[in-house]
């Protein structure tokens, strides 16, 4: 009886052990890495939480810039949704005005939409972007820090 108990226990164990091994888990809670300074001025960190793969056709990264931080004009082949979850930063597209996004707001950005995101010159931004393909960013313009000083100026008022 004592053996039959053991080896229960131990095939429960074995099994709730080769169970947990299927998931794939990611925490959006961790900071990520270091971004390389490329097509942003200032400092970001991502977290790429989930990858386009087979059946699942889209990414989420999570993004936190440093105050005083932004990303150059950009467009994605796909529709992107941001979801701001911590601080303030600006959004424009191309051809309209600059707006501030902060903690609890979402928007679309239709694909092939020529646009920009960041931080506020004070505050740090956190936000998911949810973006579709292997190749979701084309780089189109650098965003100068005198047009980012402008829009700070302009919206911080």
């Amino acid at each position: 009886m004592k053996s039959v108990i053991t080896l229960l226990l131990l095939i429960t164990a074995t099994l709730s052990f080769s169970q947990e091994q299927s998931y794939k888990i990611s925490s959006y809670q961790e900071e990520g890495t270091k971004a390389p300074n490329t097509h942003y001025l200032g400092e970001a960190w991502l977290n790429r939480l989930v990858s386009a793969d087979g059946d699942l056709n889209y990414n989420i990264t999570k993004a936190t810039f440093k105050a005083n931080s932004t990303l150059d004009w950009h467009k994605h082949s796909s529709p992107q949704v941001l979801i701001y979850v911590d601080g303030a930063g600006y959004y424009q597209e191309r051809g309209k005005e600059p707006i501030i996004l902060k903690a609890g707001d979402v928007i679309v950005c239709e694909k092939d939409t020529e646009h920009w995101h960041s931080s506020t010159k004070t505050t740090d931004v956190t936000y998911l972007a949810l973006y579709g393909g292997d190749q979701p960013t084309e780089w189109i313009e650098v965003l100068s820090q005198e047009y980012y000083d402008s829009v700070a100026e302009k919206l911080d008022d």
